[in-house]
Formats: C-alpha cells, sequence, structure tokens
C-alpha cells in the first residue's frame, strides 16, 4: 500500500477566488497570492492518486487564522473523507493563533479526521506562546492517540514561499514540551534527526517523532533518504508529496535513483504511515 502522507486540498470556493481570502491572512499571502501556486479540490487528487498510484492520501487544508475559513476548508476536508472514505485520511487546520482551536479540534475529531496538520508558524515562530498555544490541542490528540503533523523547514539555504525562520531548538522543543505525543515533522523536520547521533538526551525527545518527505525533490540532493532512514531510523520516515507542488512520481523515481533498496522504499512509500494512521 502506498500512503501520501501530506497533501492539501481547498473548496471551489477559495480556490477559484482566492484574492478575496487574503486579507487578514499573512501566511495565505505569502504562499498563494500568486497564481502560480496551484490550489486544487478532491477530484483533482482523486485523478493524481489513481495516475500514480497512490492508494490513500492524508490531506490538509491551510493554518488559516479567520475561524470561518478554518471552518469552511476543515469542513471541506470531512466532505473530501466522507465521499472517499478508503482513499482519504483527514487532518484538522488552523493557525495556532485562530480562535477556539480546541473545539476545532475535537469537532472534526468527531466528524472522522485522523489528527491536525499541517500546523504552521509561518510568522511568529515556534517560541514558549506559540507552544503554549498549542497544548490544548496536543493534550486532545494524546488522549486520542492521533498524530499532529506540523510544518517545520531547514533553517539555512536558499529562501523560497513558506520557509520560515524557525531554528533547529525551536523545532527540537517541540517533541520536549510534548513527549508522548506522535508528531510528523514536515519537510524532513529540518534536518533535526542529525542529532540523534548525540550519545545523551536527543534520540529519547525524538522518539515519536516521524518526519515526511514533502518538497524534497526541490531542497534535498537525493542522498537524503538513505541518509535519513539510517540517522533517524527506518520506521520513521514517511513519503509526503506536497501534492499538488510535486507529483508523486517524482519522490518515487528519486527514491528509485538514491540506491534506497526496495525494502526501504517499502516502509517509506506506505508502510511507517499504516502504523501511524491505522490504515
Amino acid at each position: 500500500m502506498i500512503i501520501d502522507c501530506h497533501t492539501h486540498l481547498f473548496p471551489e470556493e477559495i480556490s477559484r477566488n482566492r484574492e478575496r481570502f487574503l486579507d487578514g491572512e499573512p501566511a495565505f499571502q505569502m504562499i498563494y497570492r500568486s497564481k502560480k501556486a496551484t490550489m486544487i479540490g478532491v477530484e483533482a487528487l482523486i485523478q493524481e492518486m489513481d495516475d500514480s498510484g497512490v492508494d490513500v492520501s492524508v490531506v490538509c487544508g491551510f493554518p488559516w487564522v479567520n475561524p470561518e475559513t478554518v471552518k469552511k476548508n476543515n469542513d471541506y476536508i470531512l466532505e473530501a473523507v466522507a465521499r472517499y472514505p478508503k482513499r482519504l485520511i483527514g487532518l484538522a487546520c488552523f493557525d495556532a493563533y485562530s480562535e477556539k482551536i480546541a473545539e476545532e479540534t475535537e469537532r472534526c475529531i468527531r466528524g472522522g479526521m485522523q489528527g491536525v496538520g499541517e500546523l504552521a508558524f509561518y510568522l511568529s515562530g515556534i517560541d514558549d506562546a506559540a507552544l503554549d498555544r498549542l497544548a490544548p490541542v496536543m493534550a486532545i490528540l494524546s488522549a486520542h492517540r492521533l498524530p499532529a503533523m506540523i510544518h517545520t523547514n531547514e533553517s539555512v539555504g536558499h529562501r523560497y514561499p513558506g520557509k520560515t525562520d524557525i531554528t533547529l531548538p525551536q523545532i527540537y522543543a517541540i517533541p520536549k514540551r510534548f513527549p508522548d505525543n506522535a508528531i510528523i515533522f514536515a519537510h524532513f523536520g529540518g534536518g533535526v534527526f542529525f542529532y540523534n547521533l548525540l550519545k545523551k538526551e536527543v534520540r529519547e525527545i525524538l522518539k515519536n517523532v516521524y518526519y515526511d518527505t514533502a518538497a524534497a525533490p526541490f531542497l534535498y540532493d537525493e542522498r537524503i533518504y538513505r541518509y535519513a532512514m539510517e540517522l533517524a531510523g527506518e520506521e520513521k520516515i514517511l513519503f509526503g508529496s506536497d501534492y499538488p507542488l510535486i507529483k508523486p512520481s517524482r519522490y518515487f523515481r528519486e527514491m528509485a535513483e538514491s540506491g534506497l533498496s526496495d525494502q526501504y522504499a517499502i516502509r517509506i512509500k506506505g508502510e511507517n504511515a499504516q502504523r501511524i494512521f491505522q490504515v
């Protein structure tokens, strides 16, 4: 089974009229102001899944601040999962500083979602105040044994839309604050897994952390797949395409070219995610 654990969907009202949703949403402006930034609905995702051989996709909206837009996008995810229950897994999404995020988390879980994500701190950084805002949500997820997917990125290198100024210590602070939560760090966790090589503390702190491959073809040499499995643990790497940013087939091609064994490729493409999402 192939599971894409990182995709994004928007209702047609938003994707066709994105300019109406820019005000008060600086993160959305940063990434989606340009119409070159593709936004898709569920039918386009299902078609791509069929074309690329993906069995199940984990679908997210966007971390909106406006509570009405939060609900609109999350409702669309709920509807998409209800239409394709064997193909899609939904995650609730919102900005940590939007209103009533604990209540929205509970509502979405009651509706059938299996976690939250992709949560992002595009403007604030992941400081103590941000972690305090997350605490009620993480408590709910821990009680339900559901994962949180959190946007991370490397703190060096070139700039691009969506790259934040978060630091490795800020990324590390998340599992340190929430040690009992299953956490998926998007975009290879900004490379934090390298510090598993340290003899003290880090491996224990990161024990419940997983890392998805989202945007890897734009960011990393193809050797990242082998190195990540070695340093993070072969059970910790999850295939995520960030579709529609990049098609799944490009990842599969790069995995093959990286020299990754078939056994390890199977784990990344779906076996590891099956355990997290109980597919």
